[in-house]
């Protein structure tokens, strides 16, 4: 691996387990406390399986950025997979901030929705520049559908 693409690796990395460590503080805070007095369906998985997904996720999420990125910027499509990669990243860390943070489950479907979408459309533009980056998404979809349904489910019982 070159200088330049290991560096890529890296910056990946570190841009999007900074989103994470920003969902985590939000959730982190909320869990011990005002999440276990909410009414959950009866899929909710355990708390302590969410910490291990997202770790997962994110890495599959850094390494299918880095793939693309290391095509070249100036290559085919990578500017705007990467410009909606950091999109949908955004509306990552905020879906915490909002659910959480703000204790909405309202404001964190509303977000969930938008990032599902969000996440579409990266698997579809991450696709067409590395087929290994679109790849490595599909299990982010299906995790993000699970807790779009989940959030969805917490939403009724506690209206």
């Amino acid at each position: 691996m070159s200088g330049s693409n290991l560096l890529k690796l890296v910056v990946s990395l570190g841009v999007v387990l900074a989103a994470g460590g920003i969902a985590a503080l939000a959730t982190t805070r909320a869990t011990p406390t005002w999440y276990q007095t909410l009414k959950k369906p009866s899929f909710n998985p355990p708390n302590w399986l969410f910490g291990p997904a997202w770790t997962v996720l994110y890495l599959l999420m850094a390494v299918a950025a880095w793939f693309v990125w290391k095509q070249g910027i100036g290559a085919a499509g990578v500017k705007l997979a990467l410009a909606v990669f950091l999109v949908q990243l955004v509306l990552n860390a905020l879906w915490s901030i909002f659910f959480f943070g703000l204790r909405s489950p309202l404001a964190g479907l509303v977000d969930i929705v938008a990032l599902w979408l969000a996440i579409i459309a990266t698997i579809i533009l991450f696709f067409r520049v590395s087929v290994p980056a679109g790849v490595l998404l599909l299990p982010y979809i299906v995790w993000v559908t699970f807790a779009a349904v989940l959030n969805a489910a917490v939403f009724h019982l506690n209206r």
